[in-house]
């Protein structure tokens, strides 16, 4: 009976070197895609991936609006049309304009004739009252949006057309938006115009909130859309995350020069990273969990022959998972590690040996 059971304790020996391992034809490895690798420790590349989109950069992009209550005259420019700095957009009207322009009027022969004769003649008190009547009307026109050639016309006698004004642009660009119609009365501060110079964007990229990646003003990321590809630079990151998203945000610039992207357009904003010291990495798909919960990767022993190996995983490293409990030059199942753990499985083994 001794003998007996010592042949049995040998038995149940082999039954559970059995259950860690599994052994698999060369038929089976290509028709299960297994693919195994030598572990290497190395500087990796990787890309991190962030959904994106292009905007107008805020620094040089203009609303052009009015400063008070109007009613669109006329148009004069189209959407999509380039524009230059000072050329005009839209002509309005506005009793409001029309009070300060008459009051312009009035002011401006009585700064003259009083100017004329010298403060000497009629006396300071005159001469500060009629100085800042003058200022006051002229910096009431130029806070309504008219530039100095218009306020010049007011002096010009015959002049009848009171109460119209023009809004021109500010920079150089082209016509975004238009949201008027002629006839139309618009509020103050109501954008008429949107005015962008599209020879530099803005990317907003977003970053899951757990991110913790650290991105250097200046570092290149890869963009791509509509079938276009650039290079942006990181200019800025949001200290907060986006209440609406729920996302961290970056900002990068676009150079643009040949208009190849337009504010609007959706884009997939790739960042490139190089570990700064070798690692053990191993894809995604080579790692399984075990029957304990614990993360396993399969290590071909010897030609066709698997054993389950627990490991620690650390960080992210785009496609790959840095991994510890593995040496290097190890070779490791890097595809089809589910079909290994299922024939380990088959005999109702435990691969983990519990």
């Amino acid at each position: 009976k001794g003998e007996h059971k010592e042949d049995h304790g040998e038995e149940g020996e082999h039954e559970e070197e059995k259950a860690t391992t599994a052994s698999i034809n060369a038929k089976q490895k290509e028709l299960a895609g297994i693919e195994v690798a030598t572990l290497e420790s190395k500087h990796v590349d990787y890309e991190i991936y962030a959904p994106g989109e292009l905007l107008t950069n805020g620094y040089t992009s203009y609303h052009v609006s009015p400063r008070v209550a109007s009613v669109v005259l006329r148009r004069h420019v189209e959407l999509g049309e380039h524009v230059t700095k000072g050329q005009p957009l839209v002509t309005l009207f506005s009793e409001t304009v029309a009070q300060a322009q008459a009051d312009y009027r009035k002011a401006f022969p009585e700064w003259k004739r009083i100017s004329g004769l010298g403060r000497s003649v009629v006396g300071d008190q005159r001469f500060n009252t009629a100085k800042a009547n003058i200022e006051a009307a002229r910096a009431t026109l130029l806070a309504y949006g008219l530039n100095d050639d218009d306020i010049g016309a007011l002096k010009a006698s015959g002049v009848d057309s009171l109460g119209e004004y023009m809004l021109r642009a500010r920079v150089d660009g082209a016509v975004l938006t238009d949201e008027f119609e002629q006839g139309q009365r618009v509020e103050a501060g109501q954008p008429l115009v949107t005015l962008a110079d599209e020879s530099e964007l803005w990317v907003e990229a977003h970053l899951p909130a757990s991110s913790d990646i650290v991105l250097e003003k200046g570092a290149e990321a890869e963009v791509r859309a509509a079938g276009r590809v650039g290079v942006a630079t990181v200019s800025q990151e949001a200290h907060t995350i986006d209440p609406v998203t729920r996302t961290r945000i970056v900002r990068l610039e676009l150079d643009n020069p040949e208009d190849r992207f337009h504010p609007g357009m959706f884009a997939d904003v790739y960042f490139r990273f190089k570990t700064s010291e070798p690692v053990l990495a191993v894809p995604e798909t080579a790692l399984m969990r075990g029957a304990d919960g614990d993360w396993t990767v399969y290590v071909e022993e010897a030609e066709g022959e698997y054993e389950p190996v627990e490991v620690e995983l650390g960080r992210s490293i785009g496609g790959l998972r840095e991994v510890s409990g593995l040496a290097a030059g190890q070779r490791v199942v890097l595809r089809g590690a589910f079909f290994v753990a299922s024939e380990i499985a088959k005999g109702g083994f435990d691969p983990h040996n519990h």
